[in-house]
């Protein structure tokens, strides 16, 4: 699946927004992938996992026993990613602000991980859920992510595979270009800014 490809999905889904979007991270951006919209049709996020799945390589695809996922946006993409793997699919939450795993998940001790995010900006949610798995036991070997919107400058502390890299510019609140200032802010995400 090529980089049009993928961002055609999102077309169909009408997943691909422009405007002013304030990012979970606090950034603002002109352009908004919204993940749940193309994750909504399971045939379209089972195409898009498994050609995800196949840029893992296939030594560390076959160390994987489990997908772990960050809540809310993570766990339909970790679920499908899961699924084409071949493991089972867990997710962290952040029921008192700091992810954790709960629900009755378990890892086992040094058990391989894949962190499975849906878009990846700073990659800051990506290395809490890490510390969260971490702590419940897993060994995360790998991280993957439907969108990198950092367009590969993301950090999560692990080799990072993700389905297509943007470069959208993002910026702080106080910093915004004219054209974007002039269009009222909308935050599309799930978390509260």
């Amino acid at each position: 699946m090529t980089d049009d490809d993928v961002l055609a999905e999102f077309r169909a889904a009408d997943a691909l927004l422009e405007g002013h979007f304030v990012l979970s991270s606090g950034l603002r951006s002109s352009r908004y992938l919204q993940c749940a919209r193309v994750l909504m049709d399971p045939r379209r996020a089972a195409r898009l996992s498994e050609a995800l799945a196949q840029r893992i390589p296939a030594e560390l695809r076959g160390q994987i026993s489990a997908v772990v996922s960050p809540a809310m946006g993570g766990v339909i993409a970790g679920h499908e990613m899961a699924r084409a793997l071949g493991v089972p699919a867990m997710f962290v939450e952040r029921p008192t602000g700091t992810f954790e795993l709960r629900r009755g998940f378990r890892l086992e001790q040094g058990q391989a991980v894949l962190m499975m995010e849906d878009v990846v900006t700073t990659g800051l949610s990506s290395r809490e859920a890490i510390l969260a798995i971490v702590a419940a036991g897993g060994r995360v070997i790998a991280g993957a992510a439907l969108v990198d919107r950092s367009n590969g400058s993301a950090d999560i502390g692990v080799p990072f595979f993700p389905l297509i890299r943007l470069d959208v510019p993002t910026y702080a609140a106080d910093a915004l270009p004219p054209d974007l200032a002039a269009i009222p802010a909308i935050k599309p995400g799930s978390r509260a800014a």
